[in-house]
């Protein structure tokens, strides 16, 4: 039995970069995979607006603690050898990509008709539709709920300890495991995720409320 020190200190700072850096990770992932299926939703085919139902009903009814073990083991079973940060950002990302791409293609459906109907009187094509006049409506629409968002990714890479990787909670859990302090820890792990998280939360409530005061 040992005592909480500098060292032990450090470790969890260590562990709060990893958690930052796979949040990001898996967020930039998530949303490039996320916009691909929010876009595919709305413009593709019939059979391609089908699989991608199909795509986010299935990764929105799998556990998370699913997703990681089936990429951190399943993919070696192919023939390809992943490191846990890895298998974890893959698995984050996309069970990310699930979310976002329904949030993002709601929001892409409720810029107004109108700007749809005004874009084609301009004689604009569809790409230059999208990128001059519906996606920037969308991104304000957006930002919210997608900051939003981005406290559910930071609170479940906790989940990533599944397959070894040590973020933040793991870390935490490894300190306890040699100084039996759990509630000094675990107070300690809290304050940090609170710091990660809170200032997220409070951001995506402001945004809320100024776009709902933009559109009054």
């Amino acid at each position: 039995m040992g005592f909480l020190n500098l060292a032990h200190l450090k470790f969890l700072f260590d562990g709060l970069l990893w958690t930052v850096g796979l949040s990001v990770l898996a967020f930039v992932g998530g949303g490039l995979l996320g916009f691909v299926v929010a876009l595919a939703r709305l413009y593709g085919s019939r059979a391609t607006r089908t699989l991608m139902s199909l795509y986010i009903k299935l990764i929105q009814g799998l556990p998370l603690l699913v997703l990681l073990p089936l990429a951190y083991f399943g993919l070696p079973s192919i023939g390809i050898d992943v490191q846990p940060l890895t298998a974890a950002a893959l698995a984050l990302s996309i069970y990310v990509s699930a979310y976002l791409g329904e949030i993002w293609r709601g929001c892409i459906e409720s810029v107004p008709r109108t700007q749809f109907e005004a874009a084609e009187c301009l004689a604009l094509k569809w790409h230059q539709q999208m990128l001059h006049v519906i996606l920037p409506q969308a991104v304000k629409i957006a930002t919210p709920p997608t900051v939003g968002f981005m406290v559910q990714i930071v609170k479940n890479t906790s989940l990533a300890s599944a397959i070894g990787f040590v973020e933040l909670a793991r870390a935490g859990q490894i300190i306890n495991n040699s100084t039996f302090e759990p509630f000094v820890i675990f107070v300690i792990v809290a304050a940090l995720y609170f710091a990660l998280c809170y200032p997220l939360s409070v951001l995506s409530r402001r945004l809320e409320r100024s776009f709902n005061v933009a559109n009054r």
